[in-house]
């Protein structure tokens, strides 16, 4: 739970397919995190391991702009999909998805 981070995604929350799901998806993670705390007195997730907290913090400098290209990559590419654009741009957006995805992933597979 720690390394969810939702303003990343929440322009899917307007969505007219996704935005529900997203919607229910944000709205039990904060209402676990509410039972989380009220069984664990805390008022931090991982308050007990300031450790991990800084690894995790530190992947999320490495993977925040990443997601962000990816996000804005996979945006450009559907809206190229629905209007049958320009196969070149496709293809540049194609790659900077994938691209991202291999620090994404190698960031996770370094954290706590």
């Amino acid at each position: 739970m720690k390394k969810c981070f939702f303003p990343l995604t929440e322009h899917f929350s307007r969505h007219p397919v996704y935005g529900e799901l997203w919607t229910l998806i944000y709205d039990e993670f904060e209402l676990t995190k509410k039972y989380i705390f009220k069984l664990s007195g805390k008022t931090e997730l991982m308050a007990d391991y300031p450790v991990e907290q800084l690894s995790i913090q530190m992947r999320e400098r490495i993977v925040l702009p990443l997601s962000t290209i990816q996000q804005y990559a996979l945006t450009k590419f559907q809206e190229l999909e629905k209007t049958g654009g320009n196969k070149p741009m496709k293809e540049v957006y194609e790659k900077l998805i994938m691209r991202s995805s291999f620090g994404i992933i190698n960031a996770a597979r370094n954290s706590a």
